[in-house]
């Protein structure tokens, strides 16, 4: 198929998102160690010179899709309903159930998540940089607001610890609970080393579990202690 170069900025529009949901298709298939910017390009029928019109780099891409999971996530979470009855903690416990469950559904942003520090806010320029983190700070408030909407006990400032503390453990645990083939090996050839396999929403939910816990232990502390 022959190139045509996209010349209205709506052309330019539809030729981003084609590379963006192509990069999207390619992560349902492979992790994002594996996906190179010379078969991001194959796939869309685009030269990579061509592909780099209109992203930077292969990390600009990826940051760019990370920020379009992290969207639908939050709508996910929009569609669920506020824990009905039970205390505070309980309602917690099922918020913290929720968060885990949900993340482990969506492997595509834990792994984006996963390597967002380390590798994908490398090689890009400041202004990738400061589109990346608005777009980050948006969807962390929309985070925020529908944690604080489904546990409002929390506050905005204690909805806003429960999701910093819930993406940073997807984060850390996501490629610890990938193991490579060896440790797999190793982990079922003795039964001592297989309780050191990590189990990605086991975890994060105990963590969010605990979280959630001292959060509102320590709201309710505040609460009684004596005006000054």
């Amino acid at each position: 198929m022959e190139f045509q170069r996209a010349r209205s900025a709506e052309q330019r529009l539809e030729r981003r998102r084609q590379i963006l949901s192509t990069a999207a298709a390619m992560l349902a298939e492979m992790p994002v160690a594996k996906l190179s910017l010379n078969e991001l390009s194959r796939r869309t029928g685009l030269a990579k010179s061509n592909v780099l019109r209109y992203f930077e780099s292969r990390e600009a891409v990826l940051l760019e899709v990370l920020q379009a999971e992290m969207r639908d996530w939050a709508a996910e979470l929009e569609r669920t309903p506020p824990p009905a009855g039970g205390t505070p903690r309980e309602r917690g416990d099922r918020l913290a159930e929720t968060l885990a469950a949900s993340l482990a559904r969506r492997p595509v942003l834990c792994d984006l998540l996963a390597a967002q520090a380390a590798v994908l806010e490398h090689n890009i320029s400041t202004e990738v940089a400061v589109r990346h983190k608005h777009a980050a700070w948006q969807n962390t408030q929309t985070l925020i607001e529908l944690v604080r909407r489904l546990l409002p006990e929390l506050g905005v400032e204690g909805a806003s610890g429960l999701v910093e503390t819930t993406v940073l453990t997807a984060m850390a645990a996501w490629p610890c609970s990938r193991p490579s083939e060896a440790l797999r090996a190793a982990y079922d050839s003795d039964p001592a080393l297989g309780a050191l396999r990590m189990d990605f929403t086991d975890l994060v939910r105990r963590t969010a579990e605990v979280t959630v816990w001292g959060l509102l232990a320590r709201q309710e502390a505040a609460a009684a202690r004596p005006a000054s």
